[in-house]
């Protein structure tokens, strides 16, 4: 026999249990199917090398979590905590190293040390990134407007866009513009010269993406990045304690305090319409679960070509999805270590530098290269790599002494979703461990375990088509009102009743929650607005009538 349920959320990943939480807590029944064993989609904790050791497998450090989003949902009485990270440190082949300390002074004289005019230049670099992330960051915070409808409520909503379009002169219209459709190399190399600086820098426009610095597009992944913050710093990064499955705990702990049911091992098979209504799920166990709302916060690919049924959905809508670029070169190598790695340019164990952002990149030339050996169809001689060591401030992932390691490296072939070559994979993972064994020589045997995450395990492990971990990538056309098709910015779809709110949506891109959070807003906004349609339908028709005798 079917249940029946208010709501059913596709997806136990962060975007469908901060959605179920705010459901939840607004008085609708509320139920999450996950298909995986644990909630927390890439946002997971998990435990490859045995008990003692915890490891985030894929996400591995929170910025855009909305402080407010934060506060509703009670996230810390639930275990939520966040360890600032510390600064960019990048040793050098050559014996050198690049720092960028958060103080001003300090950060200078560490830059003058490659380039007096880089050091020089970079406040107002910071200070121009600062004025269009006040600008475009409001508006990742917001559900789109439907652009080019001709609908009263849309147009509205597209005149409320003025508010934060008028905050631009005619320098700033160039400026945003230039960020959108630039590349992140046309960016710095306007500002800097040092190659230090010029490659530590260009890996912010690159992560996670299939792109290059020199490619278009990139200035904004690195402003999308750059744009939030821990403890109100800016673009400030954190580890969670417990790793990013804490984040996941305490969403899904929420959740649940609501009144939100969460299932795992709960796979849906198919999502079910009847005249262009969503009716409910159909589980892969055979269960049925009904429901007047769905929300689905699966890839785009997954949820409208594979769950449901394309023959009801619009052929414009369709031809927006199955052309939706989700292409990846990335993977992620989790290590154990009986030590920390001692660095030939700075040897003493500090946790501004340990417990930092390290990143492997000689340059931009260095990096553009990486990325056309991948397009060319073979992996990265030289991988860069983002670095990171949670264990520094979190002493719950590792026996005492004993740390984990996060390497979050491109490129391979984005072929290699579809068609992966494991040895070619495990000799790139080789190259990475050697590109750290040149600045900190014994690292290699400091690891106990190995981990190699590429893009086919995160395509049919974690769901992320194309191993992509944006859901789709983060180019101008397909952000704000095409993320992720014309006319569907909103979090609504062709299919009434069937919302959206994974990653691909806009304000996704990361772990925001911002998908999650506004798809309730709008789920309750409509069925206000159905409740007030009905109420004025009942007023027009007038009392019942009354016969009367003669």
């Amino acid at each position: 026999m079917a249940v029946r349920r208010d709501v059913v959320v596709i997806g136990g990943g962060h975007n469908g249990l901060v959605a179920a939480g705010y459901l939840a807590k607004s008085g609708l029944s509320t139920l999450v199917c996950e298909r995986r064993d644990v909630p927390g989609g890439a946002a997971v904790s998990e435990h490859p090398f045995g008990p003692d050791y915890t490891v985030t497998s894929l996400s591995y450090v929170v910025s855009l979590l909305p402080p407010a989003l934060v506060r509703d949902l009670q996230l810390a009485r639930h275990g939520y905590h966040v360890f600032p990270q510390g600064p960019y440190f990048a040793p050098r082949a050559d014996g050198s190293y690049l720092r960028l300390p958060y103080g001003e002074a300090e950060r200078r004289a560490e830059i003058a040390k490659f380039s007096a005019r880089d050091a020089a230049a970079y406040d107002e670099y910071e200070a121009h990134l600062a004025a269009i992330g006040a600008i475009l960051g409001p508006m990742l915070d917001e559900i789109p407007p439907r652009l080019g409808s001709r609908r009263a409520p849309d147009l509205w909503r597209q005149a409320m866009l003025l508010r934060h379009l008028r905050k631009l002169d005619m320098r700033g219209a160039v400026d945003v513009t230039r960020l959108l459709t630039g590349s992140i190399a046309d960016l710095i190399e306007r500002y800097f010269e040092s190659d230090a600086l010029l490659g530590l820098l260009s890996v912010s426009g690159v992560i996670g993406t299939w792109a290059g610095p020199r490619s278009a597009g990139t200035a904004y992944v690195m402003l999308h990045h750059h744009i939030g913050g821990v403890d109100g710093q800016a673009g400030g990064w954190g580890f969670p304690r417990g790793g990013m499955g804490g984040v996941s705990a305490a969403l899904a702990g929420a959740a649940r305090s609501f009144g939100a049911e969460l299932r795992t091992g709960a796979e849906v098979a198919r999502i079910r319409t009847s005249g262009g209504r969503v009716t409910g799920v159909t589980l892969a166990s055979g269960e049925e679960v009904n429901a007047d709302t769905v929300v689905t916060t699966a890839h785009p690919q997954i949820s409208f070509l594979r769950l449901l049924d394309p023959a009801v959905l619009p052929p414009g809508f369709l031809a927006d999805i199955r052309g939706w670029q989700t292409r990846s070169g990335t993977v992620k190598i989790n290590l154990a270590l009986d030590r920390l790695p001692v660095f030939a340019s700075h040897p003493a164990i500090d946790p501004q530098v340990h417990g930092g952002t390290i990143v492997l990149a000689e340059s931009l030339g260095d990096v553009e290269s990486a990325y056309q050996q991948a397009v060319a169809g073979t992996p990265s001689e030289l991988p860069f790599a983002d670095i990171c060591i949670p264990s520094v401030f979190d002493d719950s992932l590792a026996p005492p002494g004993r740390h984990v390691m996060s390497m979050f490296t491109q490129w391979v072939p984005h072929t290699y979703a579809d068609k992966p070559d494991e040895p070619a994979l495990a000799a790139y993972a080789d190259r990475v461990i050697a590109r750290m064994e040149r600045v900190a020589p014994g690292f290699t045997d400091s690891v106990l375990h190995r981990q190699v995450i590429g893009p086919h395990q995160m395509q049919e492990e974690y769901g992320l088509v194309g191993g992509n971990i944006f859901h789709g990538e983060l180019s101008l056309g397909q952000m704000f009102h095409a993320r992720p098709a014309a006319g569907y910015a909103d979090l609504r779809t062709p299919v009434r009743g069937l919302y959206q709110a994974g990653s691909a949506t806009h304000g996704g891109g990361g772990v925001t929650g911002i998908p999650g959070r506004n798809v309730v807003r709008q789920i309750v906004a409509d069925r206000r607005a159905a409740r007030w349609r009905r109420s004025a339908a009942g007023s027009a028709a007038g009392p019942p009538a009354v016969g009367r005798s003669e």
